[in-house]
């Protein structure tokens, strides 16, 4: 079974589809992750972002694995790494290109097969997995995204100001809706979820009641 949650930055949707496949057993992948590594190997070997082919060429030779929460580049853990500020701000170059997308979606499909699977980013529901089971898309308004950004940021060591993350998010926000592939958008089927007042245990046990329903169903 696949469950997709798609949705913008700070919607809450790492942390909960991090939970809510604990709690169902399935696994979670984490795609956000992926473009980040990417973004963060490029930058590491000094890579030109603008240059397409080079960026695709760096996603494919890259080795990126998953293991219990870690994130590891050739075998590197950059877990911390690619959750930092510089490396958020400049995955939109890879998050906008078509050639290192198309691999990223295939490599999610390929990590995802023969498994229950709990899936995040942006165009779960509607591009990698248009046929998944159960599809969600959490939302929230930008302050509150902006604050939970900020929290995550300050986790790691940096204080960045909230009128400097609500402009990056603004400018991340229109990018991802108005990408040529995998733009920002609920899958037509999607439950669509607004975490702004939400508890985090409220959002996922609805989400888990959902999913095992559709599972009895």
């Amino acid at each position: 079974m696949i469950v997709t949650i798609d949705g913008p930055a700070g919607a809450g949707k790492s942390s909960t589809a991090r939970e809510l496949a604990s709690r169902l057993g399935f696994l979670f992948l984490d795609t956000g992750a992926m473009y980040r590594a990417v973004t963060w190997l490029c930058l590491k070997e000094g890579i030109d972002l603008c240059d397409e082919q080079a960026v695709a060429t760096a996603a494919r030779r890259g080795q990126l694995q998953f293991d219990a929460g870690r994130v590891l580049v050739d075998g590197v853990d950059v877990t911390r790494e690619i959750r930092r500020s510089a490396v958020t701000y400049e995955t939109r170059f890879v998050a906008g290109n078509n050639r290192a997308r198309a691999y990223l979606v295939e490599r999610q499909r390929q990590l995802a097969q023969g498994h229950d699977v709990v899936t995040e980013g942006r165009d779960q529901g509607t591009v990698a997995f248009p046929n998944a089971e159960c599809k969600f898309y959490l939302t929230a308004s930008p302050h509150k995204r902006a604050l939970r950004r900020q929290q995550d940021l300050a986790s790691t060591g940096e204080q960045i100001p909230l009128a400097e993350i609500l402009e990056q998010q603004e400018g991340r926000d229109q990018r991802d809706q108005l990408r040529e592939i995998g733009g920002l958008k609920p899958a037509d089927d999607a439950l669509i979820i607004d975490t702004s007042d939400l508890g985090f245990e409220d959002v996922v046990t609805r989400m888990e009641q959902i999913v095992r329903d559709k599972c009895r169903g």
